[in-house]
Order: structure tokens, then C-alpha cells, then sequence
């Protein structure tokens, strides 16, 4: 059954709430030296797709070309397939 009125909050928290929706926000910036030159700047460098676990049948051949390389091998597989995928293959 829904509510016919809003709860109240104690009056303590209601002076919180004033107090710190009567606060500005700036934030103090003048020890952070300002970037003049993005040239340098890496795209993406922080994402990390979401993964997700799935079963998949290779070739014996393809997954020991990939395990011979040792630890790592999903993931330069998971390259191998991204560079297919990025230059419009099917």
C-alpha cells in the first residue's frame, strides 16, 4: 500500500541538508598546473570493455599458435579478433 504522505526527517538532518545545499561548489584548482598540450594524449588508455565468459571451439592448430606464446594467450586472442573486427572484417 503506497504512502498518502512523505516521511519526515529529524531535525538534525534537516539542518544537514540545509548546510549542504547552501554550499558552493568550487573547487580550488591553483596547484594543479593547467595541460597547454593534449598532443600527447592517449584515447581509451583507462577503458576496459566489459567481458564476459563464453565457450568457444578453435582449431587445435590456432590455439597452440596463441598458448605457445604462454601466459596470456586469451587475451591475444581477444586482440587478434578486435584488429578483425576493427578493420570491418566479418
Amino acid at each position: 500500500m503506497p504512502r498518502k504522505t512523505e516521511p519526515r526527517l529529524p531535525p538534525h538532518l534537516l539542518e544537514e541538508v540545509d548546510r549542504i545545499l547552501a554550499m558552493t561548489c568550487e573547487i580550488d584548482t591553483s596547484d594543479i598546473p593547467e595541460v597547454a598540450d593534449w598532443s600527447k594524449a592517449e584515447r581509451g588508455k583507462f577503458y576496459r570493455p566489459i567481458k564476459r565468459q563464453v565457450t568457444l571451439r578453435l582449431d587445435s592448430d590456432i590455439l597452440e599458435h596463441f598458448a605457445r606464446g604462454g601466459r596470456g594467450y586469451q587475451t591475444r586472442i581477444n586482440a587478434a579478433l578486435r584488429k578483425v573486427v576493427s578493420a570491418g572484417g566479418k
